[in-house]
């Protein structure tokens, strides 16, 4: 079973939207477990404070060190030997499949939510803490950062998808995106189901679905399609 500890000041997000579908049904079997550790339980005053103005001045707050420390040595105790610490933040490495996929290869993963302006970089330096981003666009919290990471993840679990050959045809597989997908009625609107996804013919489908996926790949991510051409060559 894969665990996730999730280091947040917003325990009552989990686990949301992952307790409904695939992740829902994943989650009763016990492929995963999700443990979510209130940060400001660890707060040293009355006041629960947990964050303070940045040195050098600045807008908003900055989460303390101790605190993150305090928090963290606890979702420590009893840990997978193999585990990695994870902190969401806008400035970290921009996260993808690839990626997941490395993370399945731990038995545990800690997930540490940032808040307001971000987290003291001695914490994060203090712990060997990888930086992870969603996206080029800035939340108000690492909470649904975190949803989305656990989300992927889990679908690499084994067997948590009824159909793991689903896995190898998913969009990013192979750096490409996914072919256009057609279910009944066979028309609809005067727009008919191609003719070749009808035809029964498993070698021209698999053909064809690679054509679409090419053309879709090198017209909404040219910089996947580029990276597929590029692997593609070094394998020849």
């Amino acid at each position: 079973m894969m665990i996730f500890k999730v280091l947040t000041l917003f325990p009552e997000i989990f686990p949301g939207p992952l307790k409904f579908s695939i992740t829902g049904k994943a989650l009763n079997k016990k492929k995963f477990s999700i443990k979510t550790i209130n940060i400001r339980d660890f707060a040293e005053n009355k006041a629960k404070t947990v964050d303070d103005s940045p040195y050098g001045g600045g807008a908003g707050m900055i989460l303390k060190p101790n605190i993150l420390q305090n928090c963290l040595d606890y979702s420590k105790k009893n840990c997978k030997k193999k585990k990695k610490i994870i902190l969401l933040s806008a400035s970290g490495k921009r996260f993808d499949q690839k990626i997941a996929k490395k993370f399945t290869k731990f038995e545990e993963l800690i997930l540490v939510c940032g808040r307001y302006e971000g987290v003291d970089q001695r914490f994060i330096e203090a712990n060997k803490i990888e930086e992870i981003s969603i996206g080029d666009f800035v939340l108000s919290g690492g909470e649904i950062p975190a949803i989305i990471l656990i989300d992927t993840c889990v679908r690499l679990i084994p067997e948590v998808l009824g159909n793991n050959k689903s896995l190898s045809f998913e969009s990013f597989e192979n750096n490409l995106l996914e072919y256009p997908q057609y279910t009944k009625p066979v028309n609809w609107k005067d727009k008919r189901v191609p003719q070749v996804l009808l035809s029964g013919d498993h070698k021209k489908i698999s053909d064809w679905r690679l054509k679409k996926s090419l053309e879709k790949t090198k017209k909404v991510r040219p910089d996947l399609f580029k990276l597929h051409n590029t692997k593609k060559k070094r394998k020849l």
